[in-house]
């Protein structure tokens, strides 16, 4: 009988469970193009990266198809994949059986570089604009804000869960309480000014820090 704890939105399987007595899902034995699973998002990430940051350089408007797919991708990137956390031993037989796709590193790469080779190029991006003179400048900045605010989040949740496991704690509530507080006054006061018409008399810095914020909380989460 498959014993399961329901824990801040999370399934947890006790280790001692057995296995559904389902039959195995069919299984795909080669991944596309015989690369190591992942490798085609990975490419495509990285694609997607070079034409944003090559337009931003040569001072081009990103369009906004570009800017929404790129968020896209990075949320895949830096956000958890599996939402269920089971034991190494589960996951290996469910991975054997089919029932669960097997994690391998994209590209031949060791874990993780899709995701520092991304960073890399932003933060390559950050220092390029900044000699050149170019950093505080609209399309620079709209995009960096975009990029990093997300980012910031996910590192800042990252290593803030890492603390609490290590010291056998939890986050404190006060803190998800007070960015849910803000956040949502801050994006209910500029969606307040869009809603009775007044857009226009933001400052542009107001609409990237609306953005950058909520960006922020949705990668801290």
């Amino acid at each position: 009988m498959t014993s399961a704890l329901f824990l801040q939105g999370q399934i947890v399987l006790d280790s001692t469970s057995e296995l559904p007595n389902s039959p195995p899902a069919p299984r795909l034995d080669r991944p596309p193009l015989g690369l190591p699973s992942g490798s085609v998002r990975a490419l495509l990430t990285l694609l997607i990266v070079g034409v944003v940051i090559v337009e931003v350089i040569r001072g081009n408007p990103v369009k906004l198809l570009w800017t929404e797919t790129l968020m896209i991708v990075l949320a895949h990137y830096f956000t958890s994949r599996r939402f269920v956390r089971l034991p190494p031993d589960v996951v290996k037989q469910l991975e054997t059986a089919g029932h669960l796709e097997s994690e391998t590193n994209p590209l031949w790469l060791p874990r993780h570089s899709i995701r520092a080779l991304v960073i890399l190029a932003f933060v390559g991006l950050a220092v390029y604009q900044y000699q050149e003179h170019r950093l505080f400048q609209a399309e620079t900045l709209s995009i960096l804000i975009t990029v990093f605010a997300y980012l910031i989040g996910v590192v800042g949740r990252g290593v803030l869960d890492w603390w609490f496991r290590s010291h056998g704690g939890h986050r404190a509530v006060w803190w998800d309480d007070l960015k849910a507080a803000t956040v949502l006054l801050v994006l209910g006061a500029t969606a307040m000014m869009y809603f009775i018409g007044r857009a226009d008399s933001l400052p542009e810095k107001a609409h990237l820090a609306t953005l950058g914020l909520v960006l922020f909380y949705f990668g801290s989460r």
